[in-house]
Parts: C-alpha cells; structure tokens; sequence
C-alpha cells in the first residue's frame, strides 16, 4: 500500500513536472531572436512570404493556441513533424538514439569500472595528507576541464599526428562493428572524464564517511581482512551517493551529450537538437527537451527505489519513510 502510494504520488509530481517543462519551453524557443520565417526566408524576405510561412506552420495563431494544440498532440503520443525534415519528429529522434545510448553506455561503463574502485582506493589506502590532495586534484581538473576543450584538443592531436583512431564521423554498429568501436573510443573517452572524475570523488568522500561508522572499528577489531571489510561492510554503505550520481549522469547523457556530439560530429539526440535550435525547428527542440525532462524523472524515481534497496532505512516502504 505504501509502494502504491508513493508510485501514485511520484506520477503526479512528473506529470507537473512536464507540464512545467512543457510550458517553459514552448514560450522559450519562441522569444529567441529571430523566428523560424526570418531563419528559413532570410533577411530580405517581404511581408508577404513571411506571413504566408506562419500560416502554413499554424504560427499566426496565438501562442496560447499553439501551446494547447501541441500539448494534446504530445498526449496522444505525436510530438510533431520537423519543419524542416518533414519527417515525424518521434521518427528523428528514434533513428538517433542508439548513437546517443552507446556513447552514454561506453561513458557510463567507464565512470563505473574505473571511478569506483579508484575512489576506495585513494580513500582506503592511501595517505591522510598526500592521498586526500592528489585525488581532490585529480578529480577536479576533471571536473572542471569544460568538455569543448577535451573533444577540441582530441580531435587536433589525432587528426593531425594520424594516431590511429577517428577523430570524428560515426560508422553504424550493423554496418562495421570495428569501425563503430573505433569511431566511439574518442568521443566516449572525452565524454567519461567528467563522469569519472565525478564518481570517484563521490565514492571516495562516501567510503571516507563509512570508515568512521562504529561498525567498521568493531570488524577491524575482529581481525577481519581489509578488503573483507571493504566488499561486505563499505561498499553497500558507501553505494548511496555513488549510485545517485550516476544515475544522474546517465540521465543527463541520454538526454543528449551536445557538445561530444557536435564536436566530433555523431548523429545523436543532442546534435540534432543543436541544429533544430540554429534552425528555430520548434517541434524538434520542444520534443528534445520535453524527453531529457522525462528521462530525468524516471531515472530519479529508479534512484529512489534502488537506493532503498541497499540500505532498508531509506526504503519507500520502510517504517522511516516519510
């Protein structure tokens, strides 16, 4: 009953969320300088031909209108048709999203395999002083390094000096496996800096907060081994904040890495919402927005549960839920 209660509850907040999203959007892309009509004709287009493109489009409507006809489209699960393409916008974003998953999981695996564990390590065993600074300056030159500059510098070194990867292009997985591999292995990297920075920072501080836990004295005391200590008493503890992070990066992913994927040019939701906003394609970037907003929510709603799930004391369903 409780688990019902908080599903229904966490329905509710998304759907205000989204409809928050919704409205936010829609107003935005339409006060951005320069309208589709002026994007589309140029600058020397008359009255006339700007007037006769608004009506086709239904952009000579009040704004309330627009927002009311989209919104009960987007219900019934139409997110619109590309002004520009033509093409259904579901349609569009379908055929980019298994270039923005892959990226997404190549990054996300690497924030996991090498985050994780690089975190207890400098938090077990390395030194109170030394070990604390090499890893807060390790992890924030990570973090902070914006991605342009990554992907730009990469895409130099590698184009130029021929390294033997591609420094841009995508080749699709059915059509080449070696070569999809090999078009993903700098994108992804540039991409997985910020993500494993991020996490091994987290995991470091969450096994530094565990190992002070009176438990933990008591299995030392034991003489139980330290890396027994580490799989059965650390990481289910420690897993929380970690597990909240990359939830939250795997959502941000999924909803478009723009840079990465501009830079080094890949056909995925986040370029593509890029060019809809150069081009002021309305439909392209509210349906993009819209989505991200939805991946959000739901990758929340599963932090929640998951997290519940390693520690009971912060269940939906246990007796100190709110």
């Amino acid at each position: 009953m409780r688990l019902a209660l908080w599903w229904s509850g966490r329905a509710l907040s998304a759907a205000a969320t989204l409809l928050g999203v919704s409205v936010l959007i829609f107003a935005a892309v339409r006060m951005m300088p320069g309208g589709f009509a002026e994007t589309i004709l140029g600058p020397f287009a008359t009255p006339e031909q700007k007037a006769e493109l608004a009506a086709r489009y239904g952009l000579d409507q009040p704004v309330f209108l627009q927002y009311g006809h989209w919104l009960a489209a987007v219900a019934g699960g139409d997110f619109g048709t590309s002004m520009i393409s033509r093409q259904p916008v579901a349609d569009e974003l379908l055929a980019r999203l298994p270039v923005t998953a892959e990226l997404t999981a190549f990054s996300v695996a690497a924030a996991l395999l090498l985050g994780v564990p690089l975190g207890v390590l400098t938090a077990v065993r390395a030194r109170p002083r030394g070990g604390a600074a090499a890893g807060r300056l390790l992890s924030g030159l990570g973090v902070s390094v914006p991605e342009f500059v990554l992907g730009s510098l990469a895409v130099f070194l590698f184009s130029r000096y021929a390294l033997g990867v591609p420094a841009g292009g995508y080749v699709p997985f059915g059509q080449d496996p070696a070569g999809n591999l090999a078009s993903m292995v700098l994108p992804s990297a540039v991409l997985s800096v910020f993500a494993l920075s991020a996490t091994a920072r987290t995991t470091r501080d969450a096994v530094l907060g565990v190992l002070v836990e009176p438990y933990v004295t008591a299995a030392v005391a034991r003489g139980e081994t330290p890396w027994f200590i580490v799989r059965h008493h650390i990481l289910r503890n420690a897993a929380g904040p970690v597990v909240t992070l990359v939830a939250t990066i795997t959502a941000y992913l999924l909803g478009g890495a723009l840079v990465v994927e501009y830079v080094f040019n890949l056909p995925g939701i986040g370029s593509y919402i890029v060019q809809a906003v150069g081009r002021r394609d309305y439909a392209v970037v509210q349906a993009g927005v819209l989505l991200a907003a939805a991946v959000f929510i739901v990758m929340n709603a599963l932090v929640d549960l998951a997290v519940g799930a390693l520690d009971p004391r912060l269940g939906v369903t246990g007796k100190g839920a709110a």
